[in-house]
């Protein structure tokens, strides 16, 4: 009986290892298109495998898409991998709540609720990840005057001056905005590609 039991644990994290690598193929694939939106923010639906992947495994494999998204990108970064690691932190701040609140309830509820929740920490995330972490590297790393950087939110909006009216006028909206997008999408495709991410080999 034993054996068993072996074999089939054995089996199922297989077939979960199997699932968050191709999600996680997905992800990296997704993670090269980019729509612009405002100053140098660019949308992007990378974190979406993750969040499917938090919804049909668990929190903890959908973090583990967005990381191993992330450490695929590293390999080729532009910001000397701060900006993946800033990724990693946003993202998993939308994923690990919105698939903790889903697997309390597995309906379309819980699945609108963990995603709200998502979408706030992720907006709260990316501010306090903006202020603290990528813009001053933007700044060391890459050469990049603090004034240019807020000069790229005062195109948009002639009141921002500061870094802070950035991070919160700019950075805020973008994540609600970003944190929409993935939920509309996820909302719509979730219960139709829900039964692929379920169904093993063979059966």
């Amino acid at each position: 009986m034993s054996a068993v039991n072996t074999r089939t644990q054995s089996s199922d994290a297989l077939f979960t290892l199997t699932r968050c690598g191709i999600l996680a193929a997905m992800a990296v694939i997704l993670y090269y298109i980019e729509i612009p939106i405002v100053a140098f923010y660019k949308l992007d639906l990378s974190t979406l495998p993750a969040i499917l992947a938090g919804f049909a495994m668990g929190p903890a494999q959908g973090a583990a898409v967005v990381i191993v998204k992330n450490l695929v990108h590293m390999l080729g970064t532009s910001t000397a991998c701060v900006g993946e690691l800033a990724d990693i932190i946003m993202s998993s701040c939308f994923v690990v709540p919105a698939g903790l609140i889903y697997r309390g309830g597995k309906n379309r509820k819980s699945a609108l609720l963990g995603m709200t929740a998502g979408t706030v920490m992720m907006t709260i995330a990316g501010v306090l990840v903006n202020y603290l972490i990528l813009i001053p590297a933007y700044q060391t790393l890459m050469n990049l005057p603090l004034e240019v950087i807020v000069g790229m939110g005062a195109a948009v909006w002639s009141y921002i001056d500061n870094t802070v009216k950035l991070v919160v006028f700019i950075t805020g909206p973008f994540n609600i905005l970003k944190g929409f997008v993935l939920s509309l999408v996820t909302y719509l495709i979730y219960k139709r590609v829900s039964p692929l991410l379920h169904q093993r080999a063979g059966r």
